[in-house]
């Protein structure tokens, strides 16, 4: 299903949705101090553009939590407001469910990326 579901995926839409994670990342790296930050957009662009078969593991600390805070004022909320409302479509027929998850779990990941790594 991993490979199938990515294939699909990809064609289906999901290259829009990590084109705006890249997008957002090179909003970040236009200054210095948000490189760090872009860097982790462009990390899970990729997650964004496959992500049959990855799971994304939650955890950090107070330096992630402030970046994290930051991140949804400035960036975060339109993310994953994107993918809530794609997964709210998606889920609607029996077919779209599992793509719709996906974008549950991409939306989830737009509010807190900081603190989580992708296995």
């Amino acid at each position: 299903m991993g490979c199938l579901g990515n294939v699909l995926w990809f064609v289906c839409g999901g290259v829009f949705s990590g084109l705006s994670w890249c997008l957002a990342g090179c909003l970040w790296c236009i200054s210095i101090v948000g490189i760090p930050v872009g860097l982790q957009c462009f990390k899970f662009a990729t997650l964004s553009f496959f992500p049959f078969g990855k799971e994304v593991r939650y955890g950090g600390g107070a330096g992630s939590f402030l970046l994290n805070l930051i991140w949804l004022l400035v960036s975060g909320l339109p993310l994953a407001l994107e993918h809530a409302v794609f997964g709210a479509i998606l889920c609607v027929t029996v077919i779209g469910i599992p793509f719709g998850m996906q974008h549950f779990k991409l939306a989830k990941l737009a509010l807190m990326p900081f603190g989580a790594d992708v296995y």
